[in-house]
């Protein structure tokens, strides 16, 4: 149980952002933007749909019956009905509060017939007492249930024949009371369509929320399958050169071959502590347990390239440094590179510069292996280029004059 907590916790950590403060600073800025605005949850939209169904569904039918069946009975019993015609009245009276039981199913029949059943009141009792409400409650679910065109049909044939039927059975139809019916169901359509409107809109809203939900963990979890590309891909190709080399020194030079296993050990070691920072965060929003790499790291990760028949150097040109999101991004990104050159170009000579021009921060990473040779892009370069979009900047990737390959980073100074 405790472990199903820790997960819940950390998803909604997830949602809130504070991921962006826990992950890697390059990514966090970056997440931080992202996760800043709120995202309207699923409980709030679903809590302004509306009421409950059953709610809406009895509130009409009760408050129909309360009008309607009340005074159909006092009417009845004033007028001192016969046994016959009270039956009718109060029949009729009950029968449309009961249809409207239906209106959520079948909105389209119910407004049919309870049309028709107002149309029995209006013709076959006493002209007295309220409207036939259910009418106007069958109307207004009938649009907002989206049935138009069994309520538009229904209406009007009703409202014609309450007409025609009423002329001839000598029903009093003034023009005003004409005029008022009509406007009363014309204005019933007018609430239930904009009843329809807002749901239009809560729904939208809600599947708005969702994708935005949705896109926000796509997000994270290509930041963290970047994370774990870089630290992975690198600590393996670093493992894979040193092994390599020990492998092929172990008899004629022993102290060569144990600096080698001396740094496939602290290579690990980094990227073990590394991995174990990105999954808790995934676990249980732990704090990574290794320092965030910075630029004053840069010397041993170039130290850690270096092979036998690859020699690399680092010219820094830097007076101060950037901020820390840009330093980890810059970080990563010559990571990335010298992992490329380590494994594809088969160079004998890489280069790492970096400089600042005017506001930007340049990082240059350069060999004289194979060069591009028409291969496509990996994953490793297109995390690359995402780091650099996070903060504003971008990755250049080509052809090195004289042979090789070229990257060229270029980061804003100051961002955070």
């Amino acid at each position: 149980m405790s472990r199903l907590s820790a997960r819940l916790r950390a998803r909604r950590r997830l949602l809130r952002g504070e991921y962006a403060g826990r992950l890697p600073q390059a990514d966090a800025a970056g997440a931080g933007r992202r996760y800043a605005q709120p995202m309207p949850s699923t409980s709030a939209g679903v809590g302004t749909q509306g009421p409950p169904a059953a709610v809406a569904v009895l509130v009409p039918a009760v408050v129909s019956f309360l009008v309607q069946v009340p005074a159909a009975i006092g009417i009845a019993v004033a007028q001192g009905a016969a046994p016959g015609a009270f039956a009718l009245q109060v029949a009729l009276a009950v029968a449309g509060p009961l249809a409207l039981l239906a209106a959520r199913r079948l909105p389209g029949p119910t407004v049919a017939v309870v049309t028709a059943l107002a149309l029995a009141d209006l013709l076959l009792t006493p002209d007295l007492g309220p409207p036939y409400v259910a009418l106007a409650f069958a109307a207004i679910a009938g649009v907002a249930r989206g049935a138009l065109i069994w309520t538009g049909v229904s209406l009007g044939a009703g409202w014609v024949a309450a007409i025609v039927l009423g002329g001839l059975t000598g029903l009093d139809w003034h023009p005003f009371r004409i005029a008022v019916t009509t406007a009363a169901l014309a204005a019933c359509v007018g609430i239930g369509w904009a009843l329809r409107a807002r749901s239009a809109r809560l729904a939208a809203a809600r599947i708005e929320a969702i994708e935005r939900r949705q896109r926000a963990e796509q997000q994270e979890r290509v930041r963290i399958a970047r994370e774990l590309h870089d630290v992975i891909g690198h600590a393996l190709s670093q493992i894979h050169v040193q092994a390599s080399v020990g492998l092929h020194l172990m008899d004629r030079d022993p102290e060569q071959a144990r600096t080698a296993l001396r740094v496939i050990k602290d290579s690990s070691k980094s990227a073990l502590e590394e991995v174990r920072g990105v999954l808790g965060v995934i676990r249980d929003g732990d704090a990574p347990l290794a320092p965030q790499a910075e630029l004053a790291q840069l010397p041993r990760l170039v130290d850690g390239a270096r092979a036998p028949g690859l020699e690399v150097e680092l010219d820094d040109r830097l007076v101060g440094l950037p901020t820390r999101a840009v330093q980890f991004a810059a970080y990563r990104i010559a990571q990335e590179a010298l992992t490329n050159i380590v494994r594809h170009a088969a160079a004998a000579h890489a280069a790492v510069r970096l400089e600042r021009v005017g506001d930007r921060l340049v990082l240059i990473v350069e060999d004289d292996g194979r060069g591009l040779d028409g291969a496509d892009e990996g994953t490793g370069v297109l995390g690359m280029r995402e780091r650099a979009a996070l903060l504003g900047g971008s990755v250049e990737l080509g052809e090195r004059e004289g042979g090789g390959t070229r990257v060229v980073a270029s980061l804003p100074w100051g961002h955070r």
